[in-house]
């Protein structure tokens, strides 16, 4: 339209008018990039792929709710003693301004946070633990399913060799039993308020099939309606000590796992209740980073990348 060529408008941009040459951080930008002026009190870190799965640990400022300000700092693997020594250079007085931090339950993340936010609680994100208990829930439906799938082969098998007519189970609502575990993954995701008529029906036939996806189920959203109780810490111990015995007596592997994950990080786990704080905007932060990653459709240019990253976030 302006008679510009694009190539070589890109290549004007990045060699001459975004100073991208004069970056101060050009020289280490693949290996870290540090900004602690926009250290805050509350901290999310969390990891993140930048190109072909390479990973970088990135610390957010939750002050900035994921705008111009957020960066903190990003640097390339997720190795603890790497990223720790990295984090180190900021001065003690900057980092022990930081009273929260919120992250996963990796345990190279709860390392890096002890060793250089010292005076900073450490959240573990609710999110996660969420994720891990509908994890343990579809295992169920999934082992079910293919169980499903088994029985229907069968059935198909048969009927080729006698030459008939295969008679396949067709519930109320249409649904094979093959499809029925097929279709539930998704209202098994939400609480029971969210569904709607057809995946209520669909609910009905598959508890009414499946007696220990209720109770799987069941277990599930009582952790999910334990975080979204607005209660204390010591109310959220005991409510949690309710779960532990109702998960211990199901005599579900997954869900006996979960417990002992939980057990293990429970003072982490616990310390949500204090200010319900979340690792969302970390994840956020991720989103963006994988939306713009995709509009740009890959990074050849690392450091280039970063520095538009420094550019919008820093």
């Amino acid at each position: 339209m302006y008679g510009v060529d694009g190539k070589k408008f890109q290549r004007q941009y990045k060699q001459s008018l975004s100073n991208f040459n004069d970056w101060e951080q050009k020289p280490h930008a693949e290996e870290q990039i540090l900004y602690p002026e926009n250290i805050s009190s509350q901290l999310s870190i969390d990891e993140v792929a930048l190109s072909e799965g390479e990973l970088y640990t990135v610390l957010t400022s939750k002050k900035a709710k994921g705008r111009k300000g957020c960066l903190v700092a990003v640097i390339r693997g997720t190795k603890s003693e790497t990223v720790i020594e990295h984090l180190l250079k900021l001065s003690r007085k900057t980092r022990m301004k930081v009273k929260e931090i919120t992250l996963d339950m990796a345990g190279s993340m709860k390392l890096i946070a002890k060793r250089c936010f010292p005076a900073a609680t450490q959240v573990i994100d609710r999110f996660h633990v969420q994720k891990l208990a509908t994890e343990a829930l579809q295992e169920i439906r999934i082992k079910h399913r293919w169980e499903a799938i088994e029985l229907e082969n069968e059935l198909l098998e048969r009927s080729k060799e006698k030459e008939v007519k295969t008679e396949i189970e067709i519930f109320s609502n249409g649904d094979t039993r093959k499809q029925l575990l097929a279709r539930s993954r998704y209202l098994l995701y939400k609480s029971k308020e969210k569904w709607t008529l057809e995946q209520t029906h669909r609910a009905e036939i598959l508890f009414y099939q499946y007696p220990d996806l209720e109770k799987a189920y069941s277990l599930s959203d009582g952790l999910r309606k334990i975080y979204n109780q607005n209660i204390t810490k010591s109310v959220a111990m005991l409510k949690l000590a309710h779960w532990f015995k109702n998960a211990e007596e199901s005599g579900f592997k997954s869900f006996n796992t979960l417990m002992k994950t939980i057990m293990l990080n429970y003072n982490g786990i616990l310390n949500y209740f204090n200010a319900r704080s979340t690792n969302a905007s970390a994840e956020s932060f991720n989103a963006k980073i994988k939306n713009f990653r995709l509009q740009l459709r890959g990074v050849r240019d690392k450091s280039f990348f970063l520095f538009r990253l420094y550019k919008l976030f820093a």
